[in-house]
């Protein structure tokens, strides 16, 4: 990595605008989040509510048999996949037998939100990934597919965002959480070059790191964001982007800017901390607009 990551402005930006979202829902792509389990399925809602937020044109949840009604008439926008559930909470490995269609018409899939055992997560990752012909943004434990497998994502050509918080990273480059907190730069770029993915870190600041090196640091967001579902909320913003046509860099690099200035806004309304990640996605078009005016 050559000179050091560029800042984040609104003039940054602006600069590098999205693709325009397209008039109908078609042309805006379809989003499948595939995550959630029988004790978090609020992961895959927040997610899928974050992706239409961003511009997603459809949504498609695919979770375990068990809280599929719910989601159903908790997010009436999207089409809901009941998946088989193995020995845990999670979804079992084998529900890529119900998946295949659905992977095959998909733009997007963001998979990982919500999933609760890395094992099981790695085994479904594992079990998916040949499937897979759409970008990709995996998320939170889904990081354990890389983890175990460093190069298993080459055969998707740099078409993939890992979304992780500095924890998930240190397991995913194989080192010490303070080695994280000392360069996230530094081991991003490991695991991006690595395994050929851009790495968006969470954290006090944000960093995003290409596989060639190219680095950006997104500042602020506020410690209000530190709270449960937020991750899921980041994950869905950067899927609605890519699937409204914008590259792996860009949306992650908008993807978290939103994400930070989406908790700048409710923490101005709400107050530094307590609100909830619920209320994230709401704000992001709000900030769309604000960097398109």
């Amino acid at each position: 990595m050559s000179g050091q990551p560029v800042v984040v402005t609104p003039a940054v930006l602006r600069e590098w605008p999205l693709p325009q979202a397209g008039s109908g829902k078609e042309s805006r792509g379809q989003v499948l989040v595939l995550g959630g389990s029988r004790s978090t399925p609020g992961a895959a809602l927040l997610a899928g509510e974050s992706a239409l937020r961003a511009g997603a044109g459809k949504l498609v949840l695919a979770t375990v048999a068990d809280v599929v009604a719910s989601l159903a008439v908790a997010v009436p926008e999207a089409a809901v996949v009941a998946l088989p559930r193995g020995e845990g909470d999670d979804i079992a490995a084998d529900a890529v037998d119900d998946l295949r269609d659905r992977l095959a018409s998909a733009d997007v899939v963001v998979a990982g939100p919500g999933l609760t055992d890395p094992e099981a997560a790695e085994q479904l990752i594992k079990a998916v990934v040949p499937h897979l012909e759409s970008v990709l943004v995996l998320d939170a434990l889904g990081s354990a597919y890389v983890t175990e497998h460093p190069e298993g994502l080459h055969r998707l050509g740099r078409r993939v965002v890992l979304t992780v918080n500095p924890t998930e990273l240190a397991r995913t480059a194989h080192c010490h959480l303070d080695e994280v907190e000392t360069d996230p730069v530094a081991v991003a770029l490991r695991v991006a070059e690595r395994s050929r993915v851009v790495v968006l870190c969470g954290g006090p600041d944000k960093h995003v790191v290409t596989p060639d090196g190219s680095a950006w640091t997104i500042a602020g967001g506020g410690p209000g964001l530190g709270v449960s579902g937020s991750g899921d909320t980041q994950a869905g913003i950067v899927g609605g982007l890519l699937a409204r046509g914008a590259d792996p860099d860009q949306a992650a690099v908008w993807g978290g800017y939103l994400h930070a200035r989406a908790g700048e806004r409710l923490a101005s309304e709400v107050g530094t901390a307590g609100y909830l990640a619920r209320e994230i996605p709401a704000q992001v078009p709000q900030v769309l607009a604000e960097l398109s005016a």
